[in-house]
């Protein structure tokens, strides 16, 4: 005799078996379909940050700023890597920005910012490390025609464009090092040059890559020329040699002549994150991306100053991120494609 209890679960797999068949003839996508659920706030937010890296640019009418738009546009790649180009108060804030404000992973800063941090923090080259020298600015002290040497601007008006700019941080440090002490001024270099022609300023001091469309576009009476300056052990620790020809400047120097002078390496650091840690990873695809993708930069339609970058180049007294040296060292063990 059938009893009660199995009765009932007899009952119960009779009423349950319309069912069973009914998902059985059903598609598998049909059934994941109707388990999924649209992404929480919560979660959205999470994939959008994953990938996403801050690259602090500088002034908006500067070229970092414009180098900055342009690799975010060739590395990006969609939920798998975002670039977001920051604006800031300028090349010196882009250090600042680096080591304390959230959500910044990478800086493009000239190399003699780190000099400002050295009193507070001592070890600074320890924390901050680089991927790619971008280019250098040439330094141009430009002189009325009474000024013969550097030593002639002791105690004189030299102006060294508006706050914010590279001139504005490096001259004055150059000068120091130099030991020359002169009048400083920082007020826009159109109007300083105009003083200049009236006898009012002395000198005026642009760090940027050369050729300067000032010097270019402008006629300038004889003797107004460019100052030589000799590289040696005190500004070795973060500029590089370098020269003003007259392909640069062809109405201001001789054919044939060449201006000593230093340049400070413009540079795309990163804080060195602890390895395999997620912004450590960020920034890694970041510069896996620009590397494989740098041809892309140098043709047509981006900054002229991409032809000139070289990926093995190196930056003074920083270490480049570890991941950007890995992939330097596996390029150069890579065996030569077959033609």
């Amino acid at each position: 005799m059938i009893t009660m209890l199995a009765l009932r679960i007899l009952c119960v797999l009779t009423l349950l078996m319309p069912a069973v068949l009914f998902l059985r003839s059903v598609p598998a996508d049909a059934q994941t379909v109707a388990e999924r659920r649209p992404p929480t706030y919560e979660q959205q937010q999470d994939k959008m940050n994953a990938w996403t890296v801050g690259l602090a640019a500088g002034l908006i009418e500067g070229a970092p700023l414009r180098l900055a738009a342009e690799m975010a546009r060739v590395v990006d790649d969609g939920n798998n890597l975002h670039v977001l180009p920051i604006v800031t108060r300028g090349a010196t804030e882009n250090l600042n920005s680096l080591l304390y404000l959230r959500g910044v992973d990478l800086a493009i800063i000239n190399s003699d910012a780190l000099e400002e941090y050295k009193a507070e923090f001592p070890e600074i080259r320890k924390h901050v490390t680089y991927l790619l020298n971008l280019f250098p600015s040439e330094l141009h002290i430009f002189v009325r025609p009474e000024i013969r040497s550097l030593q002639d601007l002791a105690g004189k008006k030299v102006n060294f464009n508006t706050q914010g700019t590279a001139a504005a941080y490096t001259g004055p440090l150059i000068f120091s090092r130099l030991g020359i002490d002169i009048d400083k001024t920082f007020i826009p270099h159109p109007v300083a040059l105009q003083q200049m022609r009236k006898g009012e300023m002395a000198a005026v001091v642009f760090i940027t890559s050369k050729p300067v469309d000032a010097f270019l576009r402008s006629q300038w009476e004889p003797g107004f020329k460019f100052l030589p300056v000799t590289y040696d052990s005190k500004l070795e620790d973060y500029y590089l040699p370098a020269t003003l020809e007259a392909s640069d400047y062809p109405a201001l120097i001789k054919p044939g002549e060449r201006i000593s002078t230093i340049a400070v390496p413009t540079a795309l650091v990163s804080y060195n994150w602890p390895i395999n840690s997620n912004r450590y990873l960020r920034v890694a695809r970041f510069g896996e991306y620009l590397f494989t993708r740098i041809d892309r930069l140098q043709g047509a339609g981006f900054d002229p100053k991409w032809k000139t970058v070289n990926l093995a180049a190196t930056v003074p007294g920083l270490t480049r991120f570890q991941a950007a040296q890995e992939w330097l060292e596996r390029q150069v063990r890579k065996p030569p494609e077959k033609k």
